[in-house]
């Protein structure tokens, strides 16, 4: 679960850089690695 995280940042600083840069594709890296985060959060809270 914790390369979930890593992985979700890892994409989102990604999409970043590429956003910046103007380069193709940043929205669709944003989105993933975002929802990668959201997904992490989501199983994070209902762990217990």
């Amino acid at each position: 679960m914790i390369k979930l995280k890593y992985l979700g940042l890892s994409i989102g600083i990604f999409g970043c850089l590429f956003k910046l840069m103007s380069w193709a594709g940043a929205s669709i890296l944003l989105i993933i690695g975002l929802s990668l985060l959201g997904v992490y959060y989501l199983m994070k809270v209902f762990e217990k």
